[in-house]
């Protein structure tokens, strides 16, 4: 039993993100909420303090109170239907895909071990999402919303987020900052807690576009407007970018040129992607693979890089795989297991090692069945020597 035992902060580990996305959506709406109360009322006590103030000095006659007491009226009618129509169309659905995901994490605290049916079909559904993640990150957002359809999880993942991001990221491969600046709009308290430097980059770019078409009076006014707030912190680079104004887009000035690079928009790209995932709480990999790379990093032993000894049943000597166990470190084992190379069975009490002339060593089950199929011969896999399975010593493990 305690070898299934559930790790329940184990699994958690992973689902941070999960709970954090729609959190940051519900703070989106929270935000437009007060924005349109502290609007609407602000106008409301204006008005209100305004006709306070005439009537103390009796400036106002009964029929213009009666307006600005209907206007007053009007305006908080008015907000009361943006907030219910911003409740039904944002608010309400948020909350429901918040209330289903914790739902869907509550459910694990009741589980005891892995080995349980309700573990095995609450991993899959874990599988099935970190699926869809994988699909939405890399491109595959008609495969991401087909398998969310087929397995009933629109609700735990996250296509309208990376549907968002593929927008925003395609706008800007279009060399358009547009929308990025319009995000950034969004969440510019969010962008200051985090020290992000994205709107600035995305201004700067928008500035270096105006320089490259030499529309020289529209890059000052510009920079003027949306350059200068930053000298505190980025000075030096609104200087250089200043200069622009005076070189051509055909420069072989080093720090010019790089200002100039269409590569830029690579950087700008990356840049969003990597302060959109750190607003949810994204890892900037896919959660498939950093799972897949906790579990190969516990599996992975100096032997799985060399050809020679590729185990058929360990998943890091798999080709498909092994690029991604590349990046794991190997794992750290007290005591040493050793596996057969032909049958990739663990070779122990039962199941005893036997060393060729040569030294090579296999178990003796595998070399058993061999010998059964070739008359009492057996082949080294590694040096093609041939012997007779009597020829083979036994190997003690101390």
């Amino acid at each position: 039993m305690s070898s299934t035992k559930l790790n329940y902060e184990g699994v958690l580990l992973f689902e941070q993100p999960f709970a954090r996305v729609p959190y940051e959506n519900y703070r989106k709406v929270f935000r437009a909420t007060q924005r349109n109360i502290e609007r609407e009322l602000g106008n409301v006590q204006a008005v209100s303090n305004d006709l306070l103030q005439r009537s103390k000095s009796r400036e106002v006659n009964l029929e213009d109170a009666a307006k600005s007491v209907d206007g007053m009226i009007g305006r908080v009618e008015n907000l009361k239907r943006k907030l219910s129509e911003l409740q039904d169309t944002a608010g309400k659905p948020t909350l429901d895909v918040t209330r289903e995901r914790l739902q869907h994490l509550m459910a694990v605290e009741t589980l005891q071990t892995t080995g349980s049916l309700d573990f095995s079909r609450w991993a899959d559904t874990r599988l099935d999402r970190w699926l869809v993640d994988w699909a939405l990150r890399t491109g595959r957002e008609n495969t991401a919303r087909t398998l969310a359809h087929d397995r009933n999880i629109e609700t735990l993942v996250d296509i309208d987020l990376f549907t968002d991001i593929r927008r925003i990221e395609l706008a800007l491969s279009k060399h358009s900052c547009t929308e990025a600046l319009a995000w950034c709009s969004e969440n510019k308290t969010a962008l200051r807690k985090i020290k992000s430097t994205l709107e600035f980059e995305l201004r700067l770019q928008e500035y270096i576009e105006l320089a490259r078409e030499q529309k020289k009076q529209e890059a000052m006014a510009y920079s003027k407007k949306h350059l200068v707030s930053w000298q505190e912190t980025h000075l030096s680079q609104i200087m250089q970018a200043a200069t622009l104004l005076a070189i051509k887009p055909s420069t072989t000035c080093g720090p010019y040129r790089r200002l100039y690079d269409d590569s830029r928009w690579l950087d700008l790209i990356q840049a969003f992607r990597l302060a959109i995932y750190n607003l949810n709480s994204l890892p900037t990999e896919p959660l498939l693979n950093l799972a897949l790379y906790s579990g190969l990093a516990s599996l992975k032993l100096p032997s799985c890089n060399d050809r020679s000894s590729h185990n058929v049943d360990c998943p890091v000597c798999d080709p498909s795989i092994n690029t991604l166990a590349q990046e794991v470190p190997f794992s750290h084992h007290a005591n040493s297991t050793i596996v057969c190379r032909i049958s990739g069975k663990i070779m122990d009490e039962d199941n005893m090692p036997m060393v060729f002339p040569n030294g090579q060593v296999y178990s003796r089950e595998a070399l058993e069945d061999m010998a059964a199929k070739h008359d009492g011969m057996v082949t080294c896999q590694v040096t093609d020597q041939k012997c007779e399975f009597n020829a083979l010593k036994k190997v003690f493990i101390s």
